[in-house]
């Protein structure tokens, strides 16, 4: 990708033989002629400023996947034509998952060509009639002006966000689980951003999220709360400041951001990692405080979302409280901690709404970028770049890998469970694979026994309103009617009686120990967490080593303590205890008679001993 700016970018009709200033007959050392180029280019720089020209700024060439489209102009189209761009913009929409970003003044190699005033007025009103015809709105992100030739009138080009307007609850739903450490300030920009009301200093902003009496008189998160900010076809801000209910936020919003509130005090770590695990969130948010910086369990939790391999953006809060200089120097804390080898992050600063739509495409497209944001939850400095960021964030999986998913039999992960007086026992979680509809029969399990029971789900919802179909990889809540609670467990899984699934005891795994104090060997108990499971696990051994240090590596045999789970081969994998923490993936699950086989050999071979 060649410098926006047009620095060291290349113009087109120069050529490799015209960068040298001497005779190009004579052979030369290659010394000579690399200082030879250098005052070549030196002096054409010189030129090209004197004649008031840059070399042309290009983007990356357009590619034929993805939700973003190239268009040098839209000016008066014929009706096939015009035809053919509305069935291109459903193409892009599709790809987006209901979003589309149209880049106009802009050839398909990427070359920043522009548009007249006049041009782009056209083109805008027929990119406005193609989204009309899809049943889609757009909103104009920002315009630039392309500016390479003074000799010439000044063009612009536009970027503009195409976005669904909602259908059958049908909007696009991206989770973001909110980390930091404790006193930090989540639980009230979550308040601010929901309700659509500034805090008042003394935290009223966070008294709607807290689900328990302890947690109001202490002001600090215990549990996971979920909620939710809407943005509609146009990209304006749904909360609860227009809206009374959930449900009606998710009937006016083509975008819902559901943020699930993780607890900051370490005491609660196994609860703020169980949510990271288990509710598979797209992307973390880390807010950290500006007058402590960085304190408590800030490194940890960005440890953690960086093992999970979770993008994170982050939130530098509370800037009304200290100074300028005060806010620069947690500012640069951060940006050191995320340069350091282990992290590797690039920091990018947001400081206007250009930065906030700059940092929404890249932070998808790069593994590296990492935004800071810095805002007051009680002035409200800088909050409406947040906002922007979030409203132009676009899903991580694309649309092919959103259908292949829904091709596969259906699988629900069990994360909450609960009793509704008049509608029975109900479960909350994620839908990982499948559709799932109002009245099919599935089986739950395993019980300690390892057994699957056969049920029938009644009602769903998503976001607190009623639902007909739910699709892989959305959040909701099934209502079971009069299946015993005491039955379920946090951990189980809804499937396809068709699938057959499979359960083990013990389970192999390839992991990395990021910290012990001592070493790790056979014997540990350790807590696994993989996706929503979690439980105590006994290290039965570890293939071809006697013990492992920290920074080491090793494929080790886990034996579950209580009761048989469900796994996934490939899983991610995270396991702790105290300070003993660990990361890694499932390579391979034993079957339970294959365990009790194994265990027998192993009762032989100490026997003997």
């Amino acid at each position: 990708m060649v410098d926006l700016s047009g620095n060291g970018a290349v113009s087109p009709g120069h050529t490799r033989h015209g960068q040298g200033s001497g005779n190009t007959g004579k052979k030369t050392s290659k010394k000579s002629r690399t200082k030879r180029g250098k005052r070549g280019r030196k002096r054409r720089n010189k030129k090209n400023i004197r004649n008031n020209k840059t070399p042309p700024p290009y983007f990356p060439p357009e590619a034929e996947e993805g939700n973003i489209e190239y268009k040098l102009k839209l000016v008066n189209p014929t009706q096939y034509r015009f035809e053919h761009l509305a069935t291109q913009l459903k193409w892009r929409l599709q790809e987006g998952r209901g979003e589309a970003v149209y880049q106009i003044g802009v050839e398909d190699n990427g070359l920043l060509v522009g548009l007249s005033e006049a041009d782009m007025r056209a083109s805008l009103k027929t990119l406005k009639r193609m989204a009309e015809k899809v049943g889609a709105d757009i909103t104009l992100l920002r315009e630039r002006e392309v500016d390479y030739d003074l000799d010439r009138n000044t063009r612009k080009i536009a970027e503009v966000l195409v976005r669904k307007v909602p259908d059958d609850q049908q909007f696009l739903d991206l989770r973001v689980a909110v980390l930091g450490n404790v006193d930090s300030g989540k639980s009230t920009l979550l308040g601010v951003l929901t309700q659509g009301e500034l805090d008042n200093g003394r935290g009223r902003a966070r008294l709607n999220l807290f689900r328990h009496l302890h947690e109001i008189q202490t002001g600090r998160t215990s549990s996971i709360s979920f909620e939710i900010l809407g943005f509609n076809s146009k990209g304006e801000v749904v909360n609860y400041s227009e809206s009374r209910t959930a449900e009606q936020i998710c009937e006016s919003s083509s975008k819902m951001i559901t943020f699930i509130d993780l607890a900051g005090h370490h005491k609660y770590l196994k609860t703020t990692i169980f949510g990271l695990t288990s509710y598979c969130p797209d992307f973390a948010m880390l807010v950290v405080s500006a007058n402590t910086g960085i304190a408590g369990t800030t490194r940890e939790h960005l440890g953690l979302a960086m093992a999970l391999k979770v993008p994170i953006f982050i939130v530098v809060s509370k800037v009304d409280l200290c100074s300028r200089g005060t806010v620069e120097r947690t500012v640069r804390q951060l940006e050191r901690l995320l340069k350091q080898p282990g992290c590797n992050k690039i920091p990018l600063m947001v400081s206007g709404a250009d930065d906030a739509v700059t940092a929404a495409q890249q932070f998808t497209q790069s593994e590296c970028i990492t935004p800071i944001f810095t805002l007051s939850s009680v002035s409200g400095e800088s909050l409406e770049l947040l906002k922007v960021f979030l409203n132009i964030l676009p899903p991580l999986s694309n649309s092919k890998e959103q259908e292949e998913l829904m091709q596969q039999l259906t699988e629900f992960q069990v994360d909450e469970i609960y009793s509704v007086p008049d509608v029975g026992t109900v479960v909350g979680g994620t839908l990982y694979s499948g559709v799932c509809r109002e009245g099919e029969r599935l089986v739950v399990g395993p019980t300690d026994e390892g057994r699957f029971l056969r049920l029938k789900v009644g009602s769903i919802q998503r976001n607190r309103s009623a639902c007909r179909v739910l699709r892989a990889g959305q959040a909701a809540t099934l209502a079971l009617g009069s299946f015993d609670r005491s039955l379920l467990r946090k951990g189980m899984v809804m499937v396809s009686p068709k699938m057959n699934p499979t359960i083990c005891c013990q389970f192999e795994a390839a992991i990395v120990l990021l910290f012990h104090a001592k070493t790790f060997r056979r014997g540990s108990q350790v807590t696994v967490h993989v996706g929503n499971v979690r439980q105590t696990a006994t290290v039965e051994c570890l293939h071809g080593k006697d013990e492992l240090r920290t920074g080491e590596r090793a494929v080790v045999r886990f034996c579950f303590i209580k009761h048989p789970e469900y796994l996934r081969l490939g899983a991610k994998l995270l396991f702790r205890e105290g300070v003993t923490k660990g990361i890694g993936h499932v390579t391979r699950l034993l079957p339970p008679s294959q365990n009790h086989d194994q265990n027998q050999n192993q009762d032989q071979n100490q026997q003997e001993h």
